[in-house]
């Protein structure tokens, strides 16, 4: 069976004030009515038999609010890709010795959702057919430091290339190589792997994270009971490290598929205003808000508050619940600074 994993447990800081503790990212609406997460699992549910999500013990309430009836994995503690990708491949292995997972992030955008299925499609099937580790990279369209790559080698099948090794953000002018050479793709953080192989590179590459799974996978075959206490026992201990590091970098056999299908990481504010509407001007209003002789603006406001911005341009102007960000559109990626800086100066209530 296929199953796909949901991996919903970061935090978004990065889009701060409309993203919390309380309420992170993936639980915001920010490309349309649905919620990040919601939208994940619809497309999820539509290419796979099972769909596990796999969220901090603190945000299970909220997965299950946004999309009920969904199954949720609790981890106990934050242990990055790696173990979360493992820990979901024992419980899809408890129900299927040849379960095929596919991992995806919760809080990404898709704009056509048809082009996205063909290239899961290609990637599920990548890895049922020769139990290869297949990911799904994105064509880029300007040379971004903000990504890692994946560099193409040749042609493996039809649509599905080589991956000759995985690079973390590059340098601007080395992102600009990328895009004007064409064998670089950016990471999208999406793998498909047969369960029982990603449990063995996991126990070659993180020993201490495949043993440790195991032990949780005998836990399960007693009893759900028996399992959740030894996941409480084993995972917080466990290495934190990222699928990529850990495991992809190393192994063999990798290939990726090339999708173009309006992917967005939604990772900033300027993420954000990229996904329009834009009026006449540039500027990208949501909620009561006004933008008077100004371009290129994003102004995003909770109901109940009106928001208006005369004679400026470039800025994100955010004001969510009980807290207001501006800042410059070309500065969004320091928004981590404030909220340190928040936290630094006592009013960690707002985060």
């Amino acid at each position: 069976m296929r199953c796909a994993v949901i991996l919903a447990g970061g935090s978004g800081t990065r889009l701060w004030p409309a993203s919390r503790r309380t309420k992170p990212k993936q639980f915001l609406a920010l490309a349309g009515e649905d919620t990040l997460l919601g939208a994940t699992v619809a497309r999820a549910r539509a290419v796979a038999g099972r769909v596990l999500v796999v969220t901090a013990a603190d945000q299970v309430e909220l997965v299950e609010r946004a999309v009920p009836g969904v199954e949720v994995i609790a981890e106990p503690a934050p242990r990055n890709t790696a173990a979360a990708l493992g820990l979901a491949a024992v419980f899809a292995l408890a129900g299927d010795p040849d379960a095929v997972l596919g991992g995806f992030p919760a809080d990404h955008h898709i704009a056509d959702p048809v082009g996205f299925g063909v290239a899961i499609e290609r990637a599920f099937a990548a890895a049922e057919r020769s139990d290869v580790i297949a990911t799904v990279g994105i064509a880029p369209t300007r040379p971004d430091t903000g990504f890692g790559y994946l560099e193409l080698g040749d042609e493996v099948e039809p649509g599905v290339r080589a991956v000759v090794r995985f690079v973390e953000k590059p340098a601007p002018a080395v992102a600009q190589r990328y895009l004007d050479g064409g064998r670089h793709l950016w990471n999208a953080g999406m793998f498909f792997v047969r369960a029982r192989r990603l449990m063995d590179d996991l126990q070659r590459f993180i020993p201490e994270t495949g043993a440790a799974l195991r032990l949780i996978a005998t836990a399960l075959r007693r009893s759900a009971t028996a399992a959740a206490a030894e996941i409480a026992a084993q995972y917080p201990a466990l290495p934190s490290v990222s699928i990529d590091v850990g495991v992809m970098e190393k192994t063999h056999g990798v290939v990726a598929v090339p999708g173009r299908f309006g992917w967005s990481d939604v990772g900033s504010w300027t993420a954000v205003a990229e996904l329009g509407p834009a009026d006449a001007r540039g500027n990208v209003v949501r909620g009561d808000a006004v933008v008077v002789d100004g371009d290129h603006n994003l102004v995003v406001t909770d109901p109940g508050a009106a928001v208006a911005l005369v004679g400026v341009s470039g800025l994100a102007v955010v004001r969510s619940g009980d807290a207001v960000l501006i800042v410059p559109l070309a500065r969004v990626q320091e928004v981590r600074a404030a909220v340190e800086a928040l936290g630094a100066a006592g009013l960690a209530r707002y985060l």
